[in-house]
């Protein structure tokens, strides 16, 4: 068996130079179309140096032409080798950067050509001078002006067996090679920029909010299962008395890891003991993975004592830019937040107030809660320009006739791509022709009533419409009640973009387009996540502590559920939502008759609240906040698609854990100190 660590004599392991000795054979791959890894079969007298060493003066991202003449002590990692004719050049890479290496091979110069034979990927120790380069050969950016010249050189720890090298950039090994070995992985620049820039912006985050009287607060992970919208990852515990009372339990308990920390939040901001509070807060649920969903992710958590509940006039508008909810100072204080982040991580300048959209709006304009303003595309309701049959079929169904009208004239950069994207059996997709003009919407399958239509009504939708031959008309038909997410032309609008950006058709613009979607339903039957909970009940469209418009009270005490608005609030940037907020009922008996006569909670379901329906009744402030999707932020940050790439040990989209190998099987010794019976197979 190998030895890991092997001492040699006089204490150093260091490459023999003066002697022009170099002890034992570490392999002599020196370039990336070969794997630089170590044949273990053969002998090995050098693996690790364990002993002492000289301290590293500078980094590799450090030297500049202020530092010519100096000697350096440098450690990184060894990169393949480039020869030159009378020297060779090797970079050396920390996390900081990259320095080029030179080593001389003049009669005369030290032998250092068993540096040539260490693997790449290899950690070194570097002692040197620091030459400036020729004005030819200098570089912009850091350590570009310099080169450093070796001398003398150490073999920390020698990279063998590696399953793929970590800085070529030419063979980047797949997905799951890569989330096998996460730790080489991020060796990678662009993976290690991303975890540093995220350290970045939560340094941010807390120098922002503590200048603005924000308490950082720890609140549990292992909570109490409990109703609240996602699933719960459940933690088993060898207690059997959970309550205290003295009286065993012959059926197994369990932890629920937080969802969210909401409930301790609100019972921190209930006690009046904290004002403002605020956490970068671990959250699971048991969702399936995607590219912007983890089991377990980040949020930076907020919560403000004594918001507002919205201006005291009613103004019934469906216009854009009107914040008619409360929670202002939760906004101003977001919208704080981002400016600060996106100037000092991106240098850009976001705007003093982030537009506003009700929800109602995004859907009928964009088919989408979180609505992409980038580009246009935009939704149409041509119910209203149906003759009267049609209009009045569509009026008794409460339907709308919806169409997306992609011109040749005005989005021509979407027109190639509308006409190869797909339509499924929601919408349908009608090239207007000259031989088609007045009689394309009585070839619509949409609806059957359609048919019916004459030329001259056609004429007349078209004259209003502004349509004309060439261009393409995509139509679907929906609830006049917008509900979920998402509607049929909402996700053609999406599916047209993206392939016009695939064919590079269009290029969407890189200036951020954030705005807050507000006035959501307070409740839904729409929701296909939460209906393992629900069971055919209505549930809360964001969480069932959402407090609804003062305006929309009596309606939901008199059970008009559908017609009920939230005071929620979701914040979107570039149609990706980053955060979602509300404000809280403070008020226990609002609270418990949301419990009990809209969610319809038994008893059982009603008890893990029981104690927050208590500190309401002590005297509660009326209170809000919002928690932003810190991934998600980061990935945007970062402009990459994935939330895998701003996460340091990340799970698959499946919510498997390569690196670690879990989740894992328990023996069922293990299983019965906890309660647990395994399922039988047979």
């Amino acid at each position: 068996m190998l030895p890991l660590c092997r001492i040699w004599p006089h204490g150093a392991l260091r490459w023999c130079i003066r002697s022009r000795r170099f002890p034992g054979h570490l392999g002599s791959s020196r370039h990336y179309s070969q794997l630089a890894s170590q044949d273990l079969s053969q002998p090995l007298s050098v693996l690790s140096h364990c002993a002492p060493y000289p301290s590293r003066t500078h980094t590799c991202g450090s030297l500049t032409a202020r530092d010519e003449g100096a000697r350096v002590v440098l450690t990184g990692w060894i990169l393949p080798e480039r020869k030159g004719k009378r020297m060779s050049f090797y970079p050396l890479k920390d996390s900081y950067g990259t320095t080029q290496l030179i080593v001389d091979h003049s009669e005369g110069a030290p032998d250092l050509s068993a540096l040539a034979k260490i693997p790449v990927e290899s950690s070194v120790l570097i002692e040197g001078t620091v030459l400036l380069r020729p004005p030819n050969a200098r570089r912009p950016g850091p350590t570009g002006e310099i080169d450093v010249q070796v001398e003398k050189f150490t073999v920390l720890n020698t990279a063998r067996s590696l399953p793929f090298v970590p800085s070529n950039p030419h063979n980047v090994a797949n997905d799951d090679v890569r989330a096998r070995y996460r730790y080489l992985d991020l060796r990678r620049t662009v993976l290690s920029e991303n975890i540093k820039k995220r350290s970045k912006v939560a340094q941010t985050v807390r120098e922002v909010l503590h200048q603005r009287d924000f308490v950082e607060v720890e609140t549990p992970v292992l909570l109490r299962s409990s109703p609240e919208g996602a699933r719960e990852f459940l933690v088993p515990t060898r207690i059997t008395k959970p309550n205290g009372s003295g009286i065993g339990n012959a059926n197994p308990t369990f932890y629920a890891l937080q969802q969210s920390p909401q409930q301790p939040k609100q019972l921190l901001i209930c006690s009046g003991g904290v004002d403002r509070y605020f956490q970068l807060a671990k959250c699971f649920r048991d969702e399936d993975g995607r590219k912007d969903r983890q089991p377990e992710f980040t949020q930076i958590d907020l919560e403000m004592s004594f918001v507002s509940w919205g201006p005291h006039e009613s103004r019934e508008v469906q216009s854009s830019n009107v914040w008619r909810i409360g929670g202002s100072e939760v906004r101003d204080m977001v919208e704080t937040l981002i400016q600060q982040i996106w100037q000092q991580v991106e240098g850009i300048s976001l705007p003093s107030n982030f537009p506003v959209m009700t929800y109602h709006e995004a859907m009928t304009r964009f088919g989408s809660d979180k609505p992409d303003t980038r580009f246009g595309l935009e939704v149409s309701d041509i119910t209203h320009l149906l003759p009267e049959k049609q209009r009045s079929l569509f009026e008794d169904n409460m339907e709308i006739l919806e169409m997306i009208a992609v011109r040749k004239s005005g989005e021509a950069q979407f027109l190639g791509a509308s006409r190869v994207c797909k339509p499924d059996s929601t919408a349908e997709c009608i090239t207007v022709t000259n031989r088609t003009l007045n009689s394309w919407l009585s070839g619509a399958t949409t609806h059957a009533s359609l048919k019916e239509l004459t030329s001259e009504e056609i004429s007349y939708i078209n004259e209003k419409l502004q349509l004309v031959p060439g261009d393409d008309v995509w139509l679907a038909r929906r609830s006049r009640i917008a509900k979920g997410g998402s509607t049929a032309l909402g996700a053609v609008r999406l599916r047209i973009s993206e392939i016009a950006q695939a064919r590079n058709d269009f290029v969407i613009t890189t200036t951020p387009h954030i705005l807050w979607i507000t006035e959501f339903p307070l409740f839904t039957q729409a929701d296909a996540d939460k209906d393992f909970l629900a069971k055919g009940r209505w549930s809360s469209t964001h969480h069932p502590f959402t407090a609804p418009m003062w305006q929309d009270i009596d309606a939901m005490y008199r059970g008009d559920i559908e017609a009920v608005r939230g005071q929620h609030y979701d914040l979107v940037l570039n149609g990706v939502e980053i955060g979602g907020g509300s404000v809280r009922v403070h008020d226990a008996i609002m609270q418990d008759f949301i419990f009990t006569h809209i969610l319809k909670l038994n008893e059982a379901e009603k008890e893990p609240f029981q104690h927050l329906l208590h500190a309401l009744q002590c005297g509660a402030p009326p209170h809000g906040g919002i928690a932003l999707g810190f991934d998600r932020m980061m990935a945007m940050l970062c402009h990459t698609q994935s939330i895998r790439d701003v996460i340091a040990f990340p799970k698959t989209a499946t919510g498997t854990d390569f690196l670690f190998r879990s989740p894992a099987p328990i023996s069922d010794e293990v299983l019965f100190q906890y309660g647990i019976q395994p399922r039988s197979t047979t």
